[in-house]
C-alpha cells in the first residue's frame, strides 16, 4: 500500500511538472491534476496492456515505438474523462505523455529503488562446506597426502 501512494504522489508530481513545462496541456485546479493522475495511472494499469497486446504486430514492426503513440493516446483519453485536465491536440499529449513518462521513471528511482545485490540466493543453504570427500579441486592445489606416499597428480 506504501508503494501505491509512493506511485501515486509521483505521477501528480510528473503531471504539474509536464503541466508547467509542456505546451497545450494544462489544468483548471489542483484537483483536477489528482483526478487526472488517478485516471492516468487506472487506465495505464487496466487499458494499456489490452490496447499492446491487440497491436502487437504493430508494436513488434516498430520496434517497440508505437508504445509511445499508445502512451499519448491514454495521456489524451485521460483529458477526456477528467474535467478541468485540456490537452490541446494529440501531439500535445504526445509530447506530454513522453515528458510524464520520463519524469516519472527518474522520481521513481530516486524514491523507490528495487536493486538488491545478493551473491547468493540463500546464504543459509551455502552455508556449510561439502561432505564429500570426491569433490573435484578447481584451485589446482597440490594434495599433500598423495605427495606423502609417492603419487603425484599429473
Amino acid at each position: 500500500m506504501r508503494d501505491f501512494s509512493i506511485r501515486f504522489a509521483i505521477n501528480i508530481i510528473a503531471l504539474f511538472a509536464v503541466i508547467y513545462i509542456a505546451g497545450g496541456v494544462s489544468a483548471d485546479s489542483w484537483q483536477s491534476i489528482v483526478a487526472a493522475g488517478l485516471v492516468l495511472g487506472l487506465l495505464n494499469a487496466f487499458l494499456k496492456p489490452i490496447i499492446l497486446l491487440l497491436t502487437l504486430p504493430l508494436n513488434i514492426v516498430s520496434l517497440g515505438l508505437f508504445t509511445l503513440i499508445v502512451n499519448g493516446f491514454l495521456f489524451y483519453m485521460t483529458s477526456k474523462f477528467v474535467k478541468g485536465f485540456n490537452i490541446v491536440d494529440f501531439w500535445s499529449a504526445f509530447w506530454a505523455a513522453l515528458l510524464f513518462s520520463a519524469i516519472s521513471f527518474f522520481l521513481n528511482m530516486l524514491l523507490l529503488p528495487k536493486i538488491s545485490i545478493r551473491s547468493r540466493p540463500d546464504d543459509a543453504y551455502y552455508s556449510e562446506e561439502p561432505k564429500y570427500d570426491d569433490v573435484i579441486d578447481v584451485e589446482g592445489e597440490v594434495d599433500e597426502a598423495k605427495e606423502d606416499n609417492g603419487e603425484k597428480d599429473e
